[in-house]
């Protein structure tokens, strides 16, 4: 089947590049477009040539998260499928057997910090800032915690989480949320030595590490994620939620009211 023009994707010597092409929204995550990363990904692992796959976003932002609009909206249709189409994208980008290299240019938020954390290298713009601001719809970045608990310590981790605030790409670096920061104008640049390097090596030595290296993980994390998308989906439907994501359709302050469930 034709893919739609939500991604796009091009290898260019031994690197496979997974461009998120939605700029007019940001970059939102929706249903189609993680179905067809996917796809993509299965594509990229398959294929001898690439060695390493490059993420990217089109336009302004890296990624604004979930489409709240569309994949993620409170409609008959329910919120929890949009929930497992993400939580198989975290889990399938973060076990991957070939090196992944995040391109943060712009803004990363919400489910684009899940995506931006599933990769190994993450080299970022000076001007990119990082956020988990689902707390103020009143929802709470559950599955991305799973990805944002095992990279960060965790007074940081909690912190972001908690309080939703914006953090800019030296702190980032400082607390392990990326790899490394470069000038905007250098950023092209250092991401295609990056690559360069991941390519030269041993194709078999990198898959057997990582696989090493995400096994010994705590909790298994297709569990964690199992779990963390029954969770989400409890917070989702409080009255709060409701009320949050109104709010930010209507581009309001929203007014929670606590307890209800």
């Amino acid at each position: 089947s034709k893919m739609s023009d939500e991604l796009l994707y091009e290898v260019k010597g031994r690197t496979a590049q997974v461009t998120l092409n939605r700029a007019a929204k940001r970059n939102a995550l929706s249903r189609t477009l993680m179905t067809e990363f996917l796809a993509h990904l299965d594509r990229a692992e398959s294929d001898d040539e690439v060695r390493v796959v490059c993420i990217a976003g089109a336009g302004g932002t890296f990624c604004a998260g979930a489409d709240l609009g569309g994949a993620f909206n409170q409609d008959e249709e329910g919120f929890l499928p949009g929930a497992r189409e993400f939580a198989r994208l975290l889990a399938r980008l973060a076990g991957f057997g070939k090196p992944t290299v995040a391109k943060v240019h712009g803004p990363c938020l919400a489910g684009g910090l899940g995506l931006m954390l599933a990769c190994d290298i993450v080299v970022a713009a000076d001007e990119a800032w990082f956020s988990a601001p689902e707390v103020n719809v009143g929802i709470f970045p559950m599955m991305v915690g799973a990805l944002l608990f095992r990279n960060v310590g965790r007074k940081k981790a909690m912190e972001l989480v908690l309080t939703g605030r914006r953090v800019a790409a030296a702190e980032a670096e400082a607390m392990g949320l990326i790899t490394q920061v470069v000038a905007a104008a250098a950023l092209d640049s250092r991401v295609e030595e990056t690559v360069a390097l991941l390519g030269e090596k041993s194709p078999s030595a990198l898959r057997m590490g990582k696989e090493a290296f995400h096994a010994m993980a705590d909790m298994p994390f297709e569990e964690a994620m199992d779990f963390l998308c029954g969770e989400l989906g409890r917070v989702v439907a409080t009255e709060d939620a409701a009320e949050g994501m109104a709010a930010f359709r209507e581009k309001r302050k929203p007014r929670f009211g606590g307890g209800k469930e």
